[in-house]
C-alpha cells in the first residue's frame, strides 16, 4: 500500500517501566529503552510516549531530556485505565526455545495472567531462562496495548503443582487421550490450564492429574496438536467462554 497522510497510522511508542507512575513523576529510562526511543523511534525533547507499570494503567509522558544513551520523561496524565485481567494461569511443559518463546508471546497477547513452566517426565528442556521469557512477555504487552505483564513463575515439577495448588482454582487438563469437549467444560472462575510436553503425559501422570481435586480433563478436538498449539488453543477457548472476550 502506498504511503498516504493517513497511512501508516501514527501511534505513540509504549514502554513498560517500573512504577509507581502518576502526574508530574519523572521517569529515567534504562539504556536499552533510551536507545529504542531515541535511536529507533527517533524521539527527541518534547515528543510523547505512553508508559505503563503493570498496576496503575497507561500514562502519557513527554520527553524532557534526551541524550545518546539516556532519556527522561515527565508523566502528564493517565491515558488508559488498568485492565481487568481474567484470573487464568497457563501451566505448560517447556518445549524447544523458539516454540516456547512464541507461546509466551501469544499467551501474553491473549490476556493470560500468569505463566507456570511445569517439568514432566517427557519434558526435554533442562533449563528455562526466565529473564528471556519475561522480556518477551514485556515486549508483547507493549505491542498489544496491555497494561499488565503476566507473572512468570519459577519452574516446578508436575507433582509440586498438583500437591501445592489451591483446589478452589479449577484445573483444566488438556488430555490428548480424551475428555469433555472444551467448549462445554470451561466455566467462569479462577482457572489453571495445564498442557503437556512433546510426546504428551505418561499414563501415570495422566492418572495423577485426573485424580486431583477439581480437575477437569478436556478435549481440544480430534487432532493431535503440537504442545505450543494446544496451549494457545486452550487459552483462546477459556478467554472466549469465561474470560474477557465475552
Amino acid at each position: 500500500m502506498p504511503a498516504t497522510p493517513a497511512w501508516p497510522p501514527k501511534s505513540l511508542p509504549r514502554l513498560f517501566v517500573g512504577g509507581p507512575l502518576g502526574p508530574g513523576i519523572s521517569v529515567e529510562l534504562d539504556s536499552g529503552q533510551a536507545n529504542y526511543l531515541g535511536n529507533v523511534m527517533r524521539l527527541k525533547t518534547g515528543d510523547e510516549a505512553l508508559l505503563f507499570d503493570g498496576a496503575s494503567g497507561e500514562w502519557l509522558a513527554r520527553v524532557t531530556d534526551a541524550g545518546k544513551k539516556r532519556m527522561t520523561l515527565s508523566i502528564e496524565r493517565r491515558s488508559g485505565e488498568q485492565e481487568a485481567v481474567p484470573d487464568c494461569w497457563l501451566a505448560f511443559a517447556p518445549v524447544k526455545r523458539s516454540q516456547t518463546d512464541w507461546m509466551v508471546e501469544k499467551a501474553t497477547e491473549l490476556g493470560i495472567a500468569r505463566l507456570l513452566p511445569v517439568t514432566t517426565k517427557r519434558t526435554i528442556v533442562e533449563r528455562v531462562k526466565l529473564e528471556r521469557l519475561e522480556a518477551i512477555a514485556i515486549e508483547a504487552a507493549e505491542q498489544c496495548n496491555r497494561t499488565t505483564v503476566p507473572d512468570i513463575a519459577e519452574p516446578i515439577t508436575l507433582d509440586t503443582l498438583l500437591k501445592g495448588r489451591d483446589p478452589e482454582r479449577t484445573l483444566y487438563f488438556a488430555d490428548e487421550s480424551g475428555g469433555e469437549p472444551a467448549l462445554h467444560a470451561i466455566k467462569p472462575g479462577p482457572a489453571v490450564l495445564l498442557t503437556g510436553p512433546e510426546g504428551g503425559f505418561t499414563d501415570k501422570e495422566r492418572d495423577a492429574i485426573r485424580a486431583a481435586p477439581n480437575a477437569v480433563a478436556i478435549s481440544l478436538g480430534p487432532r493431535i496438536l503440537r504442545a505450543e498449539t494446544a496451549a494457545l488453543a486452550v487459552v483462546t477457548t477459556y478467554m472466549a467462554l469465561a474470560g474477557d472476550w465475552r
